[in-house]
């Protein structure tokens, strides 16, 4: 059940991570792929993508050739950046964010981490049952069972603090201007 807690958790951070704040981070072309040689490929594996300044990525391929389709890919993954081709790089700026549109990005951060929060429950719920079903068939004693309860319920708060102090650290990184 840890290890399954664990998952969720980082996938949680994951996604959070590829949110775009208001600074530039690398991050947020994660999930954007590029048609490499009739390959779909991540575009972290066809260029490095660094943040020289705070509002600024830029976007530094392998194999110069590959600008073009870096470009297409950016555009089409509509992540709100527009990229600015010099013939040797992309650079993507990071546009300030309004107040109403920071306030939008915080309520979906609020939304997944309440979905993260449900994840975990629904794990503490599963382990919670396999626990009652081995006990029934009396494969463990009622003390077993009493402990390995308490260990999941310590194990959910611990888990759901986490993505309280993750989330509560994204809004204070979204808010910032």
């Amino acid at each position: 059940m840890e290890q399954k807690m664990e998952r969720s958790l980082q996938a949680f951070t994951a996604d959070l991570a590829a949110m775009r704040a208001g600074r530039a981070n690398p991050s947020v072309l994660d999930k954007v792929m590029i048609d490499y040689y009739g390959t779909s490929t991540p575009i972290t594996q066809v260029a490095t993508v660094s943040a020289p300044e705070p509002r600024m990525l830029t976007v530094s391929p392998y194999d110069v050739s590959t600008l073009g389709e870096l470009e297409k890919a950016i555009l089409k993954a509509d992540i709100g950046l527009n990229p600015n081709n010099d013939g040797k790089i992309l650079r993507l700026a990071f546009p300030p964010l309004t107040e109403e549109r920071r306030r939008e990005i915080v309520k979906d951060v609020h939304k997944r981490a309440e979905e993260a929060k449900v994840s975990i429950r629904s794990m503490r719920r599963d382990g919670m049952d396999a626990c009652k079903a081995q006990l029934k068939a009396k494969e463990i004693t009622e003390d077993d069972a009493k402990f390995m309860e308490k260990e999941l319920e310590t194990l959910t708060s611990k888990k759901i603090r986490e993505i309280e102090e993750i989330t509560n650290k994204k809004e204070k990184e979204i808010l910032e201007v």
